[in-house]
């Protein structure tokens, strides 16, 4: 395809450096918990500028794992509406009840306006999404009408590797922020997630939580119900060598997104979400949304077709008001993040990319939507 949606990046020094690293942990035997789990740790705490990390075996068990910790069994947790399913679910295995709050359309996050109007008594906190790698302009007043109301902030960071707001790390607000390393993320391990945090009593107990509730790697007396969350060394060695190479992805994705926007202007075809920064998100989406009367499954279909373009998939398709799954949980409606999963494409974005191929992503498109149609 001549612009594939999405695309992992090992260049041959990267594969060279892997490799060996995975061969040292072969030898050595030494497969989970080992000295590339706890190098990518601290590598990844000092890159996020946190005290602690703590990697897991993905990011919904580190989102799971800081609730359980945070104690939301039969309480209520307020997530976004706009989100991936497992942000929801993490809430349900931890004991929690999930409650949808509306998007804001400028930023794909939770509207704090929304939240405020759905906090209860039985609120325990509040989980933040960083969709798209946008981080919202409104998290500080989120964390700061969370910290009035004594109810905890918890960041799913699962998109947002180097991204910032106002030159602080995606990381530095909340109790804690979960990462992912699924392989379509901005950086990969192949698998695996990560909790960051400042607090020593979360980081202690989630390395407990991560290894089947054991007091002790080498002991099998379980103080917590944990369950098998360990990330193993091979997977750490492939997150060690991403995470070397993070900011040039970073860069190479911004190269591309203001490409975009510049072409995107030009053209006058979509409109951007205004959170979506060049000098902040780390572009993990490049997202846009379709005028009125442009349907996108025939023009993803068009795209690819006709221009060998592959747009990338949403974030997301459909509000987990309507998932099926979670039905019975909506409270009310979710307008805004009815518009924003209807209405929104993302672009195809990578550290692969260039911004010639940005150009002519949106000069395909420019044949199919009609010229105009925003006036």
């Amino acid at each position: 395809m001549r612009v594939p949606a999405a695309s992992i990046v090992f260049d041959d020094s990267d594969i060279a450096e892997a490799l060996k690293l995975i061969e040292s942990s072969l030898r050595s035997g030494q497969l989970t918990l080992g000295p590339h789990g706890r190098q990518f740790e601290e590598a990844f705490a000092a890159r996020c500028g946190r005290q602690h990390a703590v990697a897991v075996s993905s990011g919904t068990s580190a989102i799971e794992i800081v609730l359980r910790i945070l104690g939301v069994e039969g309480r209520e947790v307020i997530v976004p509406d706009n989100t991936f399913f497992a942000t929801a679910a993490a809430v349900q295995h931890a004991g929690g009840i999930p409650v949808f709050a509306d998007a804001a359309r400028d930023t794909l996050a939770i509207s704090v306006d929304d939240v405020i109007s759905r906090i209860t008594p039985k609120t325990a906190g509040v989980v933040i999404v960083h969709i798209g790698g946008i981080v919202s302009p409104e998290l500080p007043r989120l964390e700061a009408e969370c910290r009035a109301r004594g109810i905890f902030l918890l960041c799913d960071a699962a998109h947002a590797h180097g991204a910032t707001l106002d030159r602080r790390d995606a990381s530095d607000w909340g109790v804690a922020s979960t990462y992912s390393f699924y392989p379509t993320k901005v950086m990969t391990s192949g698998e695996g997630g990560m909790i960051v945090t400042d607090d020593a009593n979360i980081a202690e107990t989630a390395r407990i939580f991560r290894d089947q509730g054991k007091a002790g790697f080498t002991s099998n007396f379980h103080t917590h119900l944990g369950a098998n969350w360990r990330l193993s060394d091979v997977h750490a060695a492939i997150g060690i060598v991403q995470l070397r190479r993070l900011d040039d992805f970073i860069a190479r994705r911004r190269e591309v997104a203001a490409a975009y926007t510049d072409a995107i202007a030009r053209e006058g075809i979509l409109e951007l979400p205004a959170a979506q920064l060049t000098e902040q998100s780390n572009f993990y989406k490049f997202v846009a949304y379709l005028p009125d009367g442009v349907e996108r499954a025939p023009l993803k279909q068009a795209m690819r077709e006709r221009f060998d373009v592959g747009l990338s998939g949403e974030v997301y398709e459909l509000p987990l008001h309507r998932q099926p799954i979670f039905e019975a949980l909506a409270k009310g409606a979710y307008p805004r993040a009815d518009e924003v999963c209807a209405r929104q494409i993302c672009l195809p974005v990578s550290a692969r990319m260039t911004p010639d191929d940005a150009k002519y992503v949106v000069e395909s498109l420019a044949q199919i939507i009609p010229a105009g149609v925003l006036a």
